[in-house]
């Protein structure tokens, strides 16, 4: 499933994940939120292991340039 996604940014919490993510889908850019807190119950992990935003490997550099459109508005 994920062997056409790319990494595209790491987030210290899952809100500004989705936040960003929100925004590519919004430009019908098939984006995914990955992070490991153990289901919800540990969500400290996303400190420390990151939350990490994910997107078509062709897509990249629009979702880059959207992020940096609306840079600002997850924090």
């Amino acid at each position: 499933m994920y062997e056409h996604m790319i990494p595209l940014a790491e987030f210290d919490n899952e809100l500004d994940a989705e936040i960003a993510c929100g925004h590519l889908k919004s430009a019908e850019i098939d984006a995914i939120v990955l992070k490991d807190d153990a289901g919800g119950m540990f969500p400290s992990l996303q400190g420390t292991e990151g939350v990490h935003l994910l997107v078509p490997k062709d897509r990249e550099e629009e979702s880059r340039r959207i992020l940096e459109e609306n840079k600002g508005e997850a924090s």
